[in-house]
C-alpha cells in the first residue's frame, strides 16, 4: 500500500521521538501490505478498530498513541487522517476527520 500525508507522521515523530520506532515498524508493514478489505488489516492488527467510512484506528507504541487512517482498498492507498496522544484522540471524532 501507499501512504498519503506522510508528513503528519514525520511531524509527530519529531514531536514525540518515542513514537519513531513503532511508527517506522507500522509504515514498513503498510508498504509491504496488500490489504484489500478490513479483515486483512485485522489479521495483521487484531486490536485495530474498524470504523465506517473505511477508517481504521491503530494503537501505536503500546496504545500511547492513536493513528487514524482512511483506506482506499481498490487503489491501495492509506490516507493519514490523525496521529496523536490518547488525550488528543479523545478530542476528535475519528469517523469524521
Amino acid at each position: 500500500m501507499k501512504i498519503i500525508n506522510r508528513s503528519m507522521l514525520d511531524e509527530h515523530m519529531e514531536k514525540f521521538p518515542d513514537s519513531k520506532t513503532p511508527l517506522d515498524a507500522w509504515l514498513n508493514e503498510l508498504i509491504r501490505a496488500d490489504w484489500t478489505k478490513p479483515s486483512d488489516i485485522k489479521q495483521s492488527y487484531p486490536r485495530a478498530s474498524i470504523l465506517k467510512g473505511s477508517r481504521v484506528i491503530f494503537r501505536i507504541g503500546g496504545n500511547k498513541y492513536r493513528l487514524v487512517v482512511k483506506f482506499n482498498y481498490k487503489k491501495g492507498l492509506g490516507y493519514i487522517r490523525f496521529i496523536g496522544t490518547h488525550k488528543e484522540y479523545d478530542k476528535i471524532n475519528a469517523e469524521e476527520i
